[in-house]
């Protein structure tokens, strides 16, 4: 959140969007606080100077008001900055960075251009700083007391900025038009003598001498009058240097500074953000490091910025790549220093000279760099360094800036600028994406495959993309530049014995790895485990390796290189071994982790290794390793159910599955088995899993996977056999003393029975659930109980309990990032909307659902979702559009074996043939719907279809018929428990338009 007082009071977001303050109190509340930049102001002193002697009744309660309003609104704008305004025994205050106010950017700037001695770089700062002012301080609080300080001094340091800057200007010669824009700042300000004095030189440089000796006239008579003074030293110095005609009045002619760099022959592309770091730290600190990979750009970087940096005695570069050796000479050489014999020390001959000196490559003589550049940065204090390495100097006071790769639109657009200047256009926008991640964002690498475009078209580029394929860079390019493998050998050469050996194997990894797992992968020949962090630091250092939020990672183009060199070496596959059997091992203790407390620190593990994970499961297909296989999808199975990933584990079990089996791996294989079947019943491709739960000989194991067949079939399968596997599950848990198992179960069948109508079972099994879950720590345990205790909150009328429940659900599946439970929360509250009248909510939340589930590739939730649309669209009378919605899901239904939720579809067709006057279809339908739901024991569908029926004798003419269907409905919610909601009595969704028209025409004489 930005906030701007220099000018009048604004609020921004991040993004830059403005907030509006709506109430007038409330603005004068943030004004307030800002006036005090983060101090304390207690709640008297704000009641007086939002209120002054005309207070509100309750004024404590007044203020509390205001400021909870001004919460409000900062975090509808800005969700999560609630709490910028604290509350203290001192007061309120507002918590936020200095330069989160434009005051304070202002003052950043301002002080920065203080102290900068380049006159360029200082009109620069100031010109940056005296944009931000949108108008006079506070404009809108002028005349409000607390705020009168605050605009003084805000004003005050305007001006002081402003002759700052004239006087920066005056330095660089530009005094005709500082001349011009000065005389209204004089004029407004008379007595003010640097201003002035400003302004005599201006109009006296310009050439505008008889004016400038007028100007300081007049300025002389305004103080003896006004003041009763005469001009101070400053203003009678410069009148004195008028009168002689003083040269140094004149603006200087300057002669360009020696600037010994090349000038770049194609545009910078994608660095701006990394080119303005570079300046802010060459302005703070003397000596600059760009670190970085080979070919990421620090060369490119360092030229451009040296091309517009000034200094007196210019900028010099000395390329380093081809010595093998760096001394004082070195640098003699490239600044042209004469050696006059005298053996006098370079830091001597320099002292007193400004200027610039880029270093390129030093990586190869770093320690020699370090020795040279350390002293004469402390003998010469004009002396600036800019230097690139793929590791820092390590000198006092040298600031590191580490150059990243492109982000991957900059580097689309590098390569295919790069592409089109080698005479052939890359318009296949999917295959550069495929380059630019492949390439992992490196401008050489980039530079290099743009090259080969004319000859092979990104598309073949793209699928034939290696390492030695990046060759034939520019002819005019170092020998070390022309080829990617070059660039990168070049590193590799640097590095020590150690170094390369967990380089080297670290390349086995994909998406990077955490420290354990390169200890336990890259350790031995020669590296001890103890060994492997220190070496892993100075990869780091040496940016061969990339390490952040805990993991290292090569770019893939150092990786594929490294790759080369252990498959020469003969040990890329005991690399890959020992990659796969760590991540197997991993999974396994992972899997056991999913189900208690640490659930969710190892569902974020699981997620960030989710690439090695797959590898590590190639790798034991590739060699026919069964039982490793089936080892990674048995105890990733889980995993992949909870967070929606089905479509993966489909294709990860078949593909384990379809591995020759060793006799060792049957109780392994059977465990897939059951599985691939429970899964299979969420992807429409259900599989028999009996024989798999017979050759299971560990009870534990068996009662997970029975239940998880249960578990599996709710919504979507034979409902009488998924209950029967819970609740011989149930048994079995018992036995063993599962209570995590116990929990499941209970939560499934408490599922089953809303689904069923069978509310108090629901609720109590429900109850159960959740506290065995809360137990055991298990949050997706919560939820599976929280979803039938909603749902019976809502077959009973009580909405907001319901809303209560889901709302809690949907928020612990978005903090396990479980999205199928998103989905599915989402839809339940997109039914709880729809039940309240709200159809665009309910509209908004489906729709989210039914993309979430896509995304997912969770077919059964993305039903789910589109029946509630349906709903919607029937409700809205959008007929057709619901008729879609509903026999979709049909289909989907009958081809998993739906049940209950095929009842409910049938129900719902037979509502639309109502409301389109089809009394036949409507019957058929309908009795179809009442077939499904007492095969399936369903009271809650069954008085549904029963309430249907009756709609269609209504068409039909037979309302007497009407009244005994919609009597034996009312009687089968009684039994059932599930009666209609008194506000849902006659509620489209619970009975049907005929039936509502027919109860109105008979004035009640049907019994309801």
């Amino acid at each position: 959140m930005r906030f701007g007082v220099l000018g009048p009071l604004t609020v921004w977001t991040e993004d830059g969007e403005p907030v509006r303050i709506p109430e007038t109190k409330v603005r004068a509340l943030l004004a307030d606080l800002l006036v005090r930049e983060g101090g304390p102001v207690s709640a008297d002193r704000l009641v007086d100077d939002l209120w002054g002697d005309d207070l509100p009744r309750h004024p404590a309660n007044a203020l509390q008001q205001k400021v909870s309003q001004l919460r409000r609104v900062l975090n509808e704008a800005e969700p999560g900055t609630r709490d910028l305004v604290g509350h203290g025994p001192a007061g309120y205050r507002l918590t936020i960075e200095a330069d989160a106010v434009d005051a304070g950017q202002f003052a950043v700037l301002v002080s920065r251009a203080g102290r900068t001695r380049d006159p360029r770089t200082r009109s620069a700062l100031l010109a940056d700083a005296l944009a931000l002012w949108r108008g006079p301080a506070l404009a809108d609080f002028a005349d409000a007391p607390f705020a009168g300080p605050a605009i003084t001094r805000l004003e005050e340091a305007r001006l002081a900025a402003l002759e700052d800057r004239a006087e920066a200007r005056l330095d660089l010669g530009e005094h005709h038009t500082v001349a011009g824009e000065l005389g209204d700042l004089a004029a407004r300000h008379p007595l003010r003598e640097r201003v002035q004095a400003a302004y005599l030189r201006a109009l006296y440089g310009a050439g505008r001498q008889a004016e400038a000796l007028e100007a300081y006239e007049e300025v002389r008579r305004r103080l003896a009058d006004e003041l009763g003074a005469d001009p101070g030293p400053q203003l009678a110095a410069l009148h004195a240097a008028m009168l002689r005609q003083d040269p140094a009045l004149m603006p200087r002619t300057e002669q360009p500074a020696r600037r010994a760099v090349p000038a770049p022959v194609t545009e910078i592309i994608g660095r701006e953000e990394e080119t303005r770091r570079i300046r802010e730290s060459l302005e703070r600190s003397r000596l600059v490091t760009l670190t970085g990979p080979g070919g990421v750009g620090k060369t490119r970087l360092a030229l451009e910025v040296a091309a517009t940096w000034a200094e007196e005695d210019g900028v010099h570069l000395v390329e380093l790549a081809e010595l093998r050796r760096f001394d004082e000479e070195t640098v003699r050489t490239a600044l042209g220093v004469r050696d006059d014999g005298s053996s006098r020390p370079l830091g001597e001959v320099l002292y007193g000279r400004r200027l610039l000196l880029v270093l390129d490559n030093c990586e190869h003589v770093v320690e020699q760099a370090a020795a040279v550049v350390g002293p004469l940065l402390r003998q010469v204090p004009g002396l600036r360094v800019l230097a690139t390495s793929r590791e820092p100097l390590r000198v006092s006071g040298e600031a590191v800036v580490v150059v990243p790769p492109l982000l991957p639109a900059d580097a689309a657009r590098l390569f295919t600028e790069r592409a089109a200047a080698a005479g052939q256009a890359a318009d296949d926008a999917d295959a550069v994406a495929t380059i630019c991640r492949r390439l992992d964002g490196i401008p050489l690498a980039l530079e290099l495959a743009a090259s080969r475009v004319p000859g092979l078209g990104v598309r073949e580029l793209a699928e034939r993309l290696h390492l030695r394929l990046l060759g034939d860079g520019p002819r005019d390019a170092p020998a070390r530049q022309r080829t990617l493998a070059s660039v990168i050998e070049w590193s590799w050469d640097l590095l020590s014995g150690p170094e390369r050996t967990v380089l080297a194997r670290l390349a086995v990894h994909v998406g990077g790895c955490t420290l354990d797992a390169a200890e336990r992968t890259c350790a031995g020949g020669g590296v001890g485990v103890s060994e492997v962090m220190d070496v892993l630091a100075r990869l780091v250092s040496r940016s061969m390796v990339v390490q952040g939020d805990g993991r290292y990672r090569l770019l893939e183009p150092i990786a594929e290189y490294c790759r080369e060199r252990l498959r020469d070496a003969g040990e890329l596959e005991a690399a890959r071994r020992r990659h796969r059997d760590y991540h197997a091992a991993l999974a396994v203790r992972a899997e056991t982790h999913l189900r208690g407390p640490g659930q969710q620190a190892w569902m974020a593990r699981l997620e960030a290794e989710q690439a090695n994970l797959r590898a590590a499961l190639d790798e034991a297909i590739e060699h026919g390793a069964a039982e490793c296989a089936l080892t990674l999808v048995n105890a990733q199975a889980w995993y992949w159910f909870v967070t929606g990933r089905l479509g993966e584990a489909r294709r990860s079990i078949a593909r384990a599955l379809a591995v020759e089996p060793p006799d060792a791996a049957g109780a392994a294989r059977a465990e897939a088995l059951a599985w691939q079947a429970g899964i299979g019943l969420r992807t429409g491709e259900a599989g028999n899993a009996d024989r798999a739960l017979e050759d299971l000989d560990d009870p534990a194991t068996r009662a997970r996977m029975r239940w998880f067949l249960g578990f599996a079939r709710i919504g979507v399968g034979e409902q009488a056999v998924g209950i029967r596997h819970l609740a011989e599950a149930r048994r079995e848990f018992d036995a063993v003393g599962d209570r995590w198992g116990m929990a499941a179960a209970l939560a499934g069948l408490a599922r089953y029975a809303a689904i069923g109508g069978d509310l108090a079972t629901a609720g109590r099994d429900g109850e159960r659930a959740a506290a065995l879950f809360a137990e055991v720590g298990d949050q997706w345990g919560v939820l599976q109980a929280t979803e039938p205790l909603g749902v019976l909150a809502e077959a009973t009328g009580e909405y907001p309990a319901a809303t209560r429940h889901f709302t809690t659900g949907l928020r612990i599946a978005e903090r396990l990032g479980l999205w199928s439970e998103v989905s599915l929360m989402s839809s339940r509250l997109g039914r709880i909307a729809l039940l309240t009248g709200d159809h665009e909510r309910a509209d908004e939340l489906h729709e989210r659902a039914r993309r979430r589930a896509v995304e997912q590739s969770d077919k059964s939730m993305e039903e789910f979702a589109r029946i509630g649309l349906g709903l919607s669209a029937r409700r809205r009378g959008s007929l057709d559009e619901a008729e879609d919605y509903f026999r979709t899901g049909l289909e989907w239904m009958r081809r998993i074996g739906g049940g209950g939720p095929e009842a409910l579809l049938l129900a719902e067709l037979g509502f639309l043939a109502e409301q389109r006057g089809d009394a036949r279809a409507a019957s058929d339908l309908h009795s179809r719907s009442l077939d499904v739901a007492r095969a399936e024991d369903d009271a809650r569908g069954e008085a549904h279809a029963l309430e249907g029926l009756a709609g269609a004798r209504v068409l039909a003419g037979d309302p007497v018929g009407a009244a005994r269907l919609l009597e034996a409905a009312r009687e089968l919610r009684e039994r059932a428990g599930v009666p209609l909601p008194p506000a849902e009595r006659f509620d489209v969704d619970r009975i049907s338009v005929a039936v509502r028209k027919a109860l109105a025409s008979t004035k009640g004489q049907i019994p309801i």
